[in-house]
């Protein structure tokens, strides 16, 4: 019997194969060895997918100066803002798994699927999640001249004046403008929305008359009720906010269940290795829960959050689901 050219003794096999799988296992373990020891070799970019200045900005560079001392890389912030996060969140989804570009999605992540946005991604799909870092309370403020003091002043008026009660928001889908809605639908009132391009051109236009009422944030809104230019009636997180203790919830005002917040999110592109993940998550947990970074967010309008992966998508599902509901309920139409 003539053997193939092809053709390799059993015992050579064997041999070639055992070479093979060492060799397999010795690379294993160097990559684990690597991502343990040597991640990151080069600085991290943050994207931000909101503009600088703001709230989420002034959040995601407190969380970079904090992994950047614990991770021994620089962690660089980028805003990328527009689009409602959409452009910032085509950038990670486009990125390298590889650990150098991580991502900061505010609360819109939680509605563009919602709004049968025309997204070029499957966000759930194309990200992999990292943690929850923070929450923020909208507040709900009035003008002084308007005679509400409390949110069942705010339902009377808006009965008894269909269509007349004007709301600003600093623009279509957002947390405030969504609040509202919720509102609406949950108390059977009719208010009429008043988009701004911004949150302060809405609150000049509220102290000065021209708009009844707004779900502003507590950021952009504490100097103002501070200064009795504004009279705020209650927040719209599940619990009381520690800057404001006496400021009741909306659930505590006679409408159970009412929740909206601005919140963020830290991701990275999906198929990034599960070691890098676990490495950032409990460098990201670790920060967000050091007492000077919580009292900076509390100080800043957010409640510091940290949560597992899992976590972060499962509450990004439900953030999606109920907002479905909302705008297909109140007709709303994305921009």
């Amino acid at each position: 019997m003539r053997l193939s050219p092809y053709f390799v003794p059993p015992r050579r096999l064997s041999a070639a194969l055992f070479c093979a799988g060492l060799i397999s296992f010795a690379s294993t373990v160097h990559a684990a060895e690597a991502i343990r020891g040597a991640y990151p070799e080069r600085p991290i970019r943050l994207l931000i997918a909101q503009a600088a200045g703001g709230n989420a900005d002034i959040i995601a560079r407190a969380l970079a100066e904090g992994l950047s001392e614990r991770l021994g890389q620089n962690v660089v912030p980028d805003n990328r803002p527009g689009a409602s996060g959409i452009i910032a969140t085509e950038l990670a989804v486009r990125a390298a798994p590889d650990g150098y570009t991580i991502l900061l999605v505010p609360s819109s992540f939680g509605v563009n699927p919602a709004a049968n946005r025309k997204l070029p991604y499957d966000q759930l799909r194309d990200l992999t999640p990292i943690t929850l870092v923070a929450s923020a309370p909208n507040v709900l403020v009035v003008g002084p001249a308007l005679p509400i003091k409390s949110v069942a002043d705010l339902i009377k008026a808006a009965k008894a004046n269909p269509g007349k009660l004007t709301y600003g928001s600093s623009g279509n889908l957002g947390s405030p403008h969504l609040a509202g809605e919720l509102f609406e639908l949950m108390t059977g009132t009719d208010m009429v929305h008043v988009p701004y391009k911004g949150a302060a051109a809405g609150l000049v236009d509220l102290i000065g008359g021209r708009i009844s009422l707004t779900f502003a944030s507590l950021p952009s809104a504490i100097a103002h009720i501070r200064a009795g230019r504004l009279h705020a009636i209650a927040v719209t997180s599940e619990k009381r906010f520690p800057l404001t203790p006496d400021l009741p919830t909306m659930s505590e005002s006679g409408l159970p269940g009412f929740e909206t917040t601005a919140w963020q999110g830290l991701v990275a592109p999906a198929r990034t290795s599960p070691a890098i993940i676990k490495r950032l998550n409990a460098e990201a947990v670790a920060v967000i829960n050091q007492p000077a970074m919580r009292d900076r967010m509390i100080q800043n309008g957010a409640i510091p959050i940290a949560s597992t992966p899992e976590e972060l998508w499962d509450f990004a599902r439900k953030q999606i689901e109920k907002w479905g509901k909302v705008i297909k309920a109140a007709g709303i139409t994305p921009n």
